[in-house]
C-alpha cells in the first residue's frame, strides 16, 4: 500500500507550475467523441480519472491515441455502442457526461450511475429533468441511467438547483439537438465555460456560458478541432493554501486570477499577502493568520472543493472560524482525522466551528477523499513531526506529482510502500 510520509514545520518557498483543469478536462474528452473527425486536446493532467475515462472511451469502440503525456487524440468514428462498461467507469463521477455527449449524438446512452469520492450525493434529477425536456425517455435501471428518443428537440429549462454536472450534460446533448435550447439558472464555473468554448470549436453554437442563461442553437454535426484545457483553479488553490498554512512565500504560474477571486480574497481576509500578475499568484503567509467565516458557494462562490483546504488553514488560525458547507452533504468526515492532529474541530450537520490552535503535531492518518486528501497532507506540511497518510489513492486522482511539486518547494515528503520507506526517510531528513 502505498503512502505518504512527512516531516513537518517547513514553510513552503518557490515556485510552483499548475498544470490543466480536471474537471473541464473529464468533460471535454467526453464532449470529443461527439465528432466523426480527429480531435485533439492538450494540456489534460496525467492523473488517474483521466486513465479511467480514456479507457472508457475506449471500450465503446473510438479510437485513443496519446501523443504526448498531456495531449491526446480521440476519434469518435468508430464507436460501435452506446453502452459504457460499468466496471470501467465507476470509480469518476464524470461517468454521466458520456450520457450527454452519446444520447446528443446517437441519441441513445447507457451510463453506470457516477461514482467518485464518497462525499455526499449526487443527485441527477436535474440531469434527467434535462434529458426528458429535450424529448429523451430517460429511467434508471440495474445501476445504470438509460435515455433514449427518436429525436432531440430544443427546449427552455430552468434548473430547481445551480448544478455543473447537469448544466454540462445537458449542453453536450443540446448542441446536437433540432432548433434552440435555453439553460437558465445555469451554472457558471470555469469548466462549465470551457466545456461550451470546446464544443464551439467543434462547431457548436452556444452562447453565455459563464453566464445563468446558455443559449444553444443545435446543430447537424460537429467536426475536429484542436483544443488546450484551461488551467486548473483547484490545483491552484490547493498550492495557494498550502503557502498560508506553512507560512510560506508560494508563487502560483499558469493560472487564471479571476478564476481564483473567491480563495484569493479570503487568504487576504485572514492576513495573507495576495500578489496577482497576468498568469501567476503570489501568497505570502503571515505568521499571525486570523478567524474567518466561510460558506461553499457555487461559482463565483467559494469552492466547495476548496472547503477542506481552507478549513485546515483556519485550524491553525487564530480565534474561531465557521465553515458552513452548501453543497456536498458528507464533506467534513477528515475532520476526525485532523483530530488526531491536535485540531479543535467541531462539526454540527453543515456547518464546522474551528477553533484555531497554534500547532498541529503529526500523526498516522487514513485519507477519505480527494481534497480532504490534500487537505491532510497541508496539514501535515504544517505540523510538528512526521505524518503517514494512508489511501493516497485518492489523491493521485486528482493531483499530477503531488509529492514531486511540494518537493519543489521545499516540502518534506515521499512516497513510501512500507515500514523500512518511511525509517529510510526518517534518517535522511533527520
Amino acid at each position: 500500500m502505498e503512502q505518504y510520509v512527512i516531516k513537518g514545520g517547513i514553510p513552503l518557498i518557490g515556485e510552483v507550475e499548475i498544470g490543466g483543469a480536471k474537471n473541464a478536462a473529464l468533460a471535454v474528452l467526453t464532449a470529443a467523441v461527439m465528432c466523426d473527425e480527429p480531435v485533439i486536446i492538450d494540456n489534460i493532467p496525467d492523473i488517474r480519472d483521466i486513465g479511467v475515462l480514456l479507457d472508457s472511451i475506449k471500450r465503446i469502440g473510438a479510437k485513443v491515441e496519446r501523443i504526448g503525456k498531456h495531449s491526446v487524440k480521440i476519434i469518435g468514428k468508430t464507436i460501435d455502442t452506446v453502452r459504457v462498461d460499468y466496471d470501467s467507469i465507476k470509480k469518476i463521477r464524470a461517468s454521466y457526461y458520456l450520457l450527454g455527449a452519446l444520447l446528443g449524438k446517437y441519441k441513445k446512452a447507457e451510463v453506470p450511475l457516477p461514482g467518485g469520492c464518497n462525499i455526499g450525493i449526487r443527485a441527477i434529477d436535474q440531469h434527467k429533468k434535462g434529458f426528458e425536456a429535450l424529448g429523451a425517455k430517460v429511467k434508471i435501471e440495474h445501476g445504470m441511467i438509460m435515455a433514449e428518443t427518436n429525436s432531440l428537440k430544443g427546449c427552455h429549462l430552468y434548473f430547481d438547483v445551480v448544478s455543473v454536472g447537469a448544466t454540462i450534460n445537458v449542453m453536450l446533448a443540446a448542441a446536437l439537438a433540432e432548433g434552440n435550447t435555453i439553460l437558465e439558472n445555469a451554472a457558471k464555473e470555469p469548466h462549465v465555460v470551457d466545456a461550451a468554448n470546446f464544443l464551439n470549436s467543434m462547431g457548436a453554437n452556444i452562447k453565455g456560458a459563464g453566464t445563468d442563461v446558455i443559449r444553444i442553437k443545435g446543430v447537424k454535426s460537429l467536426h475536429g478541432t484542436e483544443y488546450s484545457i484551461i488551467p486548473d483553479q483547484i490545483e491552484a488553490g490547493t498550492f495557494m493554501l498550502a503557502a498560508a498554512a506553512t507560512k510560506g512565500d508560494v508563487i502560483v504560474r499558469n493560472v487564471i486570477p479571476k478564476h481564483l477571486e473567491a480563495i484569493s480574497a479570503k487568504l487576504t481576509e485572514i492576513g495573507c499577502q495576495i500578489t496577482e500578475e497576468d498568469d501567476a499568484v503570489r501568497v505570502f503567509g503571515n505568521s499571525e493568520l486570523k478567524h474567518t467565516q466561510i460558506k461553499t458557494l457555487p461559482y463565483p462562490g467559494f469552492p466547495t472543493d476548496m472547503q477542506p483546504q481552507m478549513t485546515v488553514t483556519l485550524a491553525l488560525s487564530q480565534g474561531t472560524s465557521i465553515v458552513t458547507e452548501t453543497i456536498f452533504d458528507n464533506r467534513f468526515k477528515y475532520v476526525d482525522e485532523l483530530a488526531r492532529m491536535g485540531a479543535v474541530i467541531k462539526v454540527e450537520g453543515n456547518t464546522a466551528i474551528v477553533d484555531g490552535v497554534r500547532k498541529l503535531t503529526g500523526a498516522e492518518i487514513s485519507v477519505p477523499d480527494l481534497r480532504a486528501g490534500a487537505a491532510l497532507v497541508i496539514a501535515g506540511l504544517a505540523a510538528d513531526g512526521y505524518t503517514v497518510i494512508d489511501d493516497i489513492q485518492y489523491i493521485e486522482r486528482g493531483y499530477e506529482n503531488f509529492d514531486e511539486k511540494l518537493r519543489q518547494l521545499g516540502g518534506q515528503i515521499k512516497r513510501v510502500t512500507c515500514e523500512k520507506d518511511i525509517q529510510r526517510f526518517k534518517l535522511e531528513v533527520c
